[in-house]
């Protein structure tokens, strides 16, 4: 898979160690910054990880900010992109698996290198299951939460 990794200045430090274990995972990354810890605004970069996942330049992306908390926010903003911040293994893996979770966000300011390792692991193994036989009932939902996202205005 094509991976794209984007961070605002606070995400900064940890970010060659989510590239480090997207490609540990088999998986090319594309980074689109930032490229240096002087300060800049999270939503430039949310955006162009968004981007790339609605140009299909990428199949899933990882943001990381202070909290991870801002960068969901900005990333759920954008059509065709389902982000949420996950600071454990299981909502890694199960966002991706029974919600179609296509961006990992992740607090720089929160967690520490293992546990990024863990996460991006977990995120990058996860397969979404709503197609699969007896996902109906996952299939159903996440359609009602691409219908909830076609009917904003």
């Amino acid at each position: 898979m094509k991976i794209v990794v984007g961070c605002d200045h606070a995400g900064f430090p940890l970010k060659n160690v989510v590239i480090e274990s997207v490609r540990a995972a088999g998986h090319e990354v594309i980074d689109v910054g930032t490229y240096s810890a002087e300060a800049v605004d999270f939503p430039d970069f949310t955006k162009k990880v968004g981007e790339a996942i609605q140009k299909n330049v990428a199949e899933r992306g990882i943001i990381i900010c202070g909290s991870g908390i801002g960068a969901s926010i900005a990333a759920n903003k954008m059509k065709g992109v389902y982000a949420s911040i996950c600071h454990d293994t299981y909502s890694a893996a199960q966002g991706v698996a029974h919600d179609d979770m296509n961006v990992l966000c992740l607090g720089g300011r929160v967690i520490g290198p293992e546990l990024v390792k863990a996460l991006v692991t977990a995120f990058l193994n996860a397969r979404y299951i709503g197609n699969d036989e007896g996902g109906e009932r996952l299939a159903r939902r996440v359609e009602k939460i691409h219908n909830m996202e076609e009917d904003r205005s």
